[in-house]
């Protein structure tokens, strides 16, 4: 089966998703880049559409739960970490060092960073909602202004604007 491919706008950029029958194996923000433009695509394939759906909702505020049929490719002890990530409640975060707590591995801080900095699923799989045990919100593979905003958005939280 060959997988299918879609583009939306978002508010932290353009969302390319990726995906087919057996469920979603990508989901990422690109970065403007003038050099590949790109276009938003109006017809979205079938498999991809409860997805595209979702992610608006979820932008507008309308939705805290993914509901996806989810085919992250990856090994399995990134699977393991990915697994995890999902159980991090929405508008909440965790530190690495729980987060490896609750894999069962205290030593295994570096290796769970690193699987969370190769999740294929951004957003639906919750990286962002992973941060530094000092509250720092170190890395972030779609740059740490989005996780910000991701974390800003889902704490409910509106920055106010002087003008």
């Amino acid at each position: 089966m060959e997988l299918e491919t879609t583009h939306i706008n978002t508010p932290i950029g353009i969302a390319k998703i990726t995906g087919d029958e057996n469920g979603l194996t990508e989901i990422s923000v690109l970065d403007d880049d003038a050099s590949t433009p790109l276009s938003v695509q109006n017809e979205i394939p079938e498999c991809l559409l409860d997805c595209v759906t979702q992610l608006k909702e979820f932008f507008d505020n309308t939705r805290k739960e993914f509901d996806l049929k989810l085919n992250p490719q990856g090994t399995v002890f990134q699977q393991s970490v990915w697994k995890e990530l999902l159980n991090i409640p929405f508008g909440k975060t965790r530190s690495y060092l729980e987060q490896t707590k609750k894999i069962g591995d205290v030593k295994a801080i570096r290796a769970v960073a690193s699987a969370n900095g190769k999740n294929p699923l951004w957003i639906v799989i919750p990286c962002h909602r992973v941060i530094g045990s000092d509250g720092s919100l170190t890395g972030y593979a779609g740059g740490i202004w989005r996780k910000k905003w991701l974390l800003e958005h889902e704490s409910g939280v509106k920055q106010q604007s002087l003008f």
